[in-house]
């Protein structure tokens, strides 16, 4: 109940159907976009500090127009023209509700689901190392398309070491047990868990930053709530839930670094049709990923 207060202020008594107040991010400026799936400003800021190694680029900010991915696609992919742009996704989340529900409606040049190949029934999610390797397959196969490349981590599953033995034999989402008391973990322990996925993800993606030719930016669809207490009425949440519009879910980084020159980005139709994918299989697989996410219940 008290989320629901909160959701009926930050989407204007439910009419926004995403964060209104935010820019498309597909018309800003960038060649290449990294996105890091449920990855707060704050915790990206203080990884940045925290990485051993320097990591190319200038840090900024950006709003999110979705606290969720759902919210995020929703709400960014059916306003713009997407036939200059490749998407590259370790998640389901884009394939669920474009080919299994017809929900979004997209001209997209392309879409790589990554996760066809890198995850089984059951399973959580896609290692980084897989998603920067089909990156740079797409960035050969597709030199005059801009790029969008959708690691899943930091979002759970953890798969750090100290995530894996924290909470490695947790069933379906951490965020919801924890908030409906069924996990005992203290905020400090899932926030170690979740850097811990964040700095494993991160010199992955900043690898791509100085290898994707042209203007490259990290950033985030989301956030993430990890005890933080909620407005206007102020108690603790977890997750990412549709409709919150505060900032530990839609202000994002925006990490720009300009790798030599910008590409010659060319606008043109799909050679295939993306709803024409052999569904036997991938929709039972794609359900069973996003209810392992927490997605669905």
């Amino acid at each position: 109940m008290q989320r629901e207060l909160n959701r009926l202020y930050y989407t204007r008594f439910r009419t926004w159907d995403y964060n209104r107040s935010a820019a498309n991010i597909f018309e800003k400026d960038w060649d290449n976009l990294l996105i890091l799936d449920a990855c707060r400003f704050d915790a990206f800021e203080r990884a940045l500090k925290e990485s051993d190694s320097s990591i190319p680029g200038t840090l900024g900010t950006n709003y999110s127009r979705g606290a969720s991915t759902r919210e995020f696609l929703g709400g960014n992919l059916e306003t713009a023209d997407l036939s200059d742009t490749v998407y590259i996704t370790g998640t389901t989340m884009l394939y669920r509700n474009t080919v299994a529900t017809d929900q979004f409606k997209h001209n997209l040049h392309d879409v790589v689901d990554v996760w066809e190949d890198a995850i089984e029934v059951g399973e959580w999610g896609v290692r980084p190392e897989r998603m920067a390797e089909a990156a740079r397959e797409a960035a050969d196969r597709y030199p005059n398309k801009r790029l969008v490349v959708h690691f899943i981590q930091p979002h759970i599953p953890f798969i750090g070491e100290y995530g894996q033995q924290r909470f490695g034999d947790v069933e379906g989402s951490i965020w919801r047990k924890r908030r409906q008391g069924d996990l005992e973990a203290d905020d400090d322990e899932l926030w170690t868990a979740y850097m811990e996925n964040l700095h494993i993800v991160l010199p992955i993606a900043a690898e791509l930053l100085t290898d994707l030719p042209g203007k490259n930016v990290i950033t985030a669809d989301h956030g993430q709530l990890i005890g933080d207490r909620g407005f206007p009425i102020p108690f603790k949440d977890y997750g990412h839930p549709n409709g919150i519009y505060s900032d530990a879910l839609v202000k994002v980084p925006w990490h720009v670094y300009e790798n030599g020159t910008r590409k010659e980005v060319v606008a043109e139709g799909s050679t295939r049709k993306y709803g024409d994918k052999d569904r036997s299989e991938l929709d039972e697989m794609a359900e069973e990923h996003l209810r392992n996410l927490g997605y669905l219940q």
